[in-house]
């Protein structure tokens, strides 16, 4: 049985550069960066003092006070993100079968912002102090219950955990179970809130974060031969996929198609990535194969291109192994230089640019980068957006524990 084609219909977000799709893609287009000094907790005598926080961001604008009070932040950006992604899709859920509605939403640290408050609590106070609501505000899978509560999906509804490519893996699970005509229609994605003293405390230990506190925006610069480690961010964004004749039966408008996925392991180390970028590459190669398609007909590449030392060398390596020569030709451009790095909300973000960026034909900057690395030659949009139309977009996610995620999405006639 021919598989079914598997379209985006719908986009939702809650980012550092805005609460709604369109401010967010104006100012990923516009070069604007979201990052500035941390305001959700006192970061004196913090290494890094700086985030990529939503701004503006009050739940009771969008749910019930009591329902908001029992979710952690994470699962409130989902919930909001998926009822947008809903909107956009035009998509009314009593109109559609139920069981045949698929909830993923990938979260790689969870409701670590809870856990962190309740254990003040419990050393503070005593166990019995401790917030019933503790254990169903932590789990990593409450965002993917809350929006299948939200938007009344009764499919199967889970969370995936692959570090920072939680949201890629996601919607690629969501692809392959309409694919194999599991679903009909799946509301996938990714959401984090990880700005909390425990987990910027957690990533200086491992060297992992930039300390640039005298310049915040200036701080996230993937591929620059300055660059120190990466910002975090927060957020999500979710899309609804649907099957060409689900969509067709709606009359629904398809954004972009989802042609390609694929994921492979470095088997390597727990947070550096290989060094020879192999696996990566075979992941790009095997989603490109599954697409049914060339290298030289992908037209952009969004890169995870984190900022790290490591990360965006052996990225770039990884490009090269996989396109050969076309890797010179491809413009790529890593948005987490706007918006930080959402960690399992990331690669969720990206799709979502990939599938904005085909559809007006804008491929976003990779602003300051203003001394290229040598070991980092390929063309990355510096600075500013670049107008091209795109047939193909690809979009790369990799994870620490060796994760590495692929999606390739194709503009629709």
């Amino acid at each position: 049985m021919a598989k079914s084609r598997v379209f985006i219909t719908g986009l939702g977000t809650v980012s550092p550069l805005g609460l709604d799709v369109t401010s967010t893609w104006e100012s990923l287009v516009g070069g604007i960066s979201g990052i500035d000094h941390i305001t959700a907790f006192d970061s004196e005598g913090f290494e890094t003092r700086f985030g990529a926080e939503v701004k503006g961001f009050e739940p009771t604008d969008y749910l019930e006070k009591k329902e908001a009070r029992r979710m952690d932040r994470f699962a409130q950006f989902a919930t909001v993100a998926a009822g947008s992604a809903l909107d956009h899709a035009n998509l009314k859920p009593e109109e559609v079968n139920p069981f045949r509605v698929a909830a993923i939403v990938g979260s790689g640290i969870g409701g670590i912002i809870t856990l962190s408050q309740q254990h003040d609590v419990l050393r503070e106070k005593g166990p019995r102090r401790v917030t019933p609501f503790l254990i169903p505000m932590m789990l990593g899978d409450m965002a993917s219950a809350h929006v299948s509560m939200a938007v009344g999906s009764m499919g199967p509804n889970f969370c995936v955990v692959s570090s920072c490519s939680s949201g890629a893996d996601a919607i690629g699970q969501a692809w392959e179970m309409i694919r194999r005509d599991e679903v009909d229609i799946a509301v996938a994605g990714g959401s984090e809130a990880p700005i909390c003293p425990i987990a910027v405390a957690g990533f200086n230990s491992l060297r992992a974060l930039s300390k640039h506190n005298e310049d915040p925006k200036k701080a996230s610069r993937p591929f620059d031969a300055e660059r120190d480690g990466f910002v975090m961010g927060e957020g999500s964004a979710i899309l609804v996929l649907e099957s060409h004749e689900s969509m067709e039966k709606r009359g629904a408008k398809p954004l972009a198609e989802l042609v390609g996925y694929a994921a492979t392991s470095d088997a390597y180390h727990l947070t550096d990535p290989s060094p020879n970028g192999h696996s990566a590459a075979k992941a790009m190669k095997l989603a490109i194969r599954g697409a049914g398609i060339k290298p030289e007909e992908i037209d952009y590449i969004n890169a995870h291109g984190t900022s790290t030392p490591l990360n965006d060398r052996q990225e770039t390596q990884a490009i090269k192994t996989a396109l050969g020569e076309e890797s010179y030709r491809v413009p790529i451009s890593s948005t987490k230089s706007m918006t930080g790095h959402l960690l399992g909300a990331g690669g969720a973000l990206e799709a979502m640019a990939c599938v904005l960026a085909i559809q007006h034909g804008t491929i976003p900057p990779t602003i300051n980068l203003e001394h290229p690395d040598p070991d980092c030659d390929l063309d990355y949009t510096p600075s500013k957006a670049r107008q091209q139309p795109i047939r193909f977009a690809m979009s790369n996610s990799f994870g620490f524990g060796g994760h590495n995620s692929v999606l390739i999405f194709s503009s629709v006639a």
